[in-house]
């Protein structure tokens, strides 16, 4: 995809599709905004993310250095938003607020009504975060079942 995403809410950041090149930046950002868990491989979410119509990495840069992304995708009826990162130094600045924001805005334009998210209930500043830029907590049981075998 060469489409690129307009957004005036991080000043200085140019904002794009992941490429190909960007995938072991995006892992090793991930692994240091603390996003990444031993049974989810990075790289094979990426892969994943970046292969269909219905599902990307928005990525943010300031001068062509990776400072954030954001996976989002959907089923046509909810989005899904997943490893929305910022570099560790740039965080609390709106790039965490303005990815949120071009993920919104991909979902927008696909007519798709409603996003969600999951945040682990012990992340108490993560769930902040999410509560206010807007969102807000459902309750909710989620059901779940490995089919890699892990």
């Amino acid at each position: 995809m060469t489409e690129t995403l307009a957004t005036t809410a991080a000043e200085g950041y140019a904002f794009s599709h992941a490429q190909d090149t960007d995938t072991p930046a995006l892992a090793a950002l991930w692994e240091r905004a603390g996003l990444t868990r031993p049974w989810n491989d990075p790289l094979a979410d990426i892969a994943l993310a970046r292969r269909g119509p219905h599902s990307t990495i928005l990525v943010a840069r300031r001068d062509g250095a990776l400072a954030g992304s954001v996976m989002v995708g959907h089923d046509g009826h909810r989005g899904w938003v997943y490893y929305l990162a910022v570099e560790p130094d740039l965080q609390g600045k709106g790039l965490g607020r303005a990815l949120l924001t071009a993920a919104e805005d991909w979902l927008r334009a696909r007519a798709v009504p409603k996003l969600m998210l999951l945040v682990r209930p012990d992340n108490e500043a993560v769930r902040g975060f999410y509560a206010a830029v807007g969102y807000l907590e459902e309750p909710r049981v989620v059901f779940s079942r490995r089919l890699d075998g892990k």
